[in-house]
């Protein structure tokens, strides 16, 4: 009865009637900091633009390494002849994790220097725990039964790995991805404090200034990229993922 209820087309309106609602408070909001003013100017706007690239240029170079990384070591190890190492490789990958992230990016400055490059080493170092740990989790979690059927028919192990493993455990790898990129959207944004760029300029520009229209400038961009590719990857899943493997996971 809830299920209905909440797909009833009263509850569908209910729903676009808060959003529009929303949207209409947050419109307001923008206006009396200013920030409507700030964009209109086209030259504040093309700014904006630039520095979403940039940041966007973090993001992609720095997720194409970890996804090649995180990919490849969370198949690696779950190989039966190399399972006994996954502990460690796993603890070895994640020590970029326990170190702050203003610290990983100073420990990169030191021998990359400004710019680009230690950022994207940085955010590299963030995001492949979570792809390389989800990859390992995914491909561990497929029923034995299924991997000696595929074996019964004659499939070579990478055969198997390719049309059994991996398929069974994509579900739990796109949500490894959809952390990953989630977190290495919001940590792009120390970028701007070692000469990377970004939306962070206009982040800590804006507290450094107090002033609230340049903070929500960069802000907002980056929630709404976090939030873009969080549901663009779950779309993803919905059109690769069987819907037998999505509701067993």
């Amino acid at each position: 009865m809830k299920e209905e209820a909440f797909g009833s087309p009263a509850a569908a309106t209910g729903i676009r009637f808060l959003l529009l609602a929303a949207v209409f408070i947050a419109g307001i909001a923008a206006e009396r900091i200013g920030l409507v003013e700030y964009l209109s100017d086209p030259w504040e706007r093309e700014y904006v633009l630039f520095l979403a690239g940039q940041h966007l240029y973090l993001v992609a170079v720095s997720m194409a390494m970890a996804l090649v990384t995180g990919l490849a070591t969370g198949i690696v190890v779950s190989r039966k002849r190399f399972r006994k190492f996954a502990g460690v490789v796993m603890y070895v990958i994640g020590l970029g994790q326990t170190i702050p992230s203003l610290a990983v990016l100073a420990l990169t400055m030191s021998f990359l220097g400004i710019g680009s490059k230690p950022a994207i080493l940085a955010l590299y170092i963030y995001s492949t725990l979570p792809i390389a740990r989800n990859t390992l989790a995914g491909i561990l979690s497929v029923s034995p039964a299924i991997i000696d059927a595929a074996r019964g028919v004659g499939m070579s192990p990478a055969r198997i790995l390719l049309e059994v493993e991996i398929p069974n455990a994509l579900n739990v790898i796109l949500t490894g991805i959809r952390i990953a990129l989630v977190i290495n959207i919001g940590t792009a944004a120390l970028g701007y404090l070692i000469g990377a760029g970004g939306l962070g300029d206009l982040v800590f520009t804006g507290i450094n200034l107090m002033r609230t229209e340049l903070l929500l400038a960069g802000a907002l961009p980056i929630t709404i990229l976090a939030l873009a590719g969080d549901y663009l990857l779950e779309l993803l899943s919905l059109l690769i993922v069987p819907k037998g493997i999505r509701m067993a996971g």
